[in-house]
């Protein structure tokens, strides 16, 4: 089992970039579909303790802006938690894990900075 991880949305344009970009460059990976395999809370906290919960947590997603106002007002961590593992669109994505640290996003040139380095 590879030390490099993927997580995302399998239809995802970006996460579709990111794969697409690992395994260009042969770098051993495993994908997890955020659809198939929802994160646990455990997993949410260790990478919000790397990433921070404002940058995991994606207010411009659709599902963000369907919740009521009042519950989006309230907002705090552990609702945002809780609200990851239930709707997972509400992540960033995709998430990398690469020798134990976290990035968020796909930039062709940050996947080289860090992989190839």
């Amino acid at each position: 089992m590879s030390d490099t991880k993927i997580y995302g949305i399998k239809n995802c344009d970006t996460v579709r970039k990111a794969v697409k970009w690992l395994e260009a460059n042969g770098t051993d990976f495993e994908c997890i579909d955020f659809k198939k395999t929802a994160p646990d809370q455990q997993l949410l906290e260790s990478w919000i303790s790397q990433v921070g919960i404002d940058k995991l947590f994606n207010k411009r997603s659709t599902t963000w802006k369907k919740l009521p106002e009042q519950q989006r007002a309230d907002a705090d961590e552990a609702a945002m938690i809780a609200w990851m593992q239930e709707y997972p669109t509400l992540i960033k994505r995709p998430v990398l894990e690469y020798r134990n640290s976290v990035h968020l996003g796909f930039k062709d040139a940050e996947y080289q900075a860090l992989i190839n380095s």
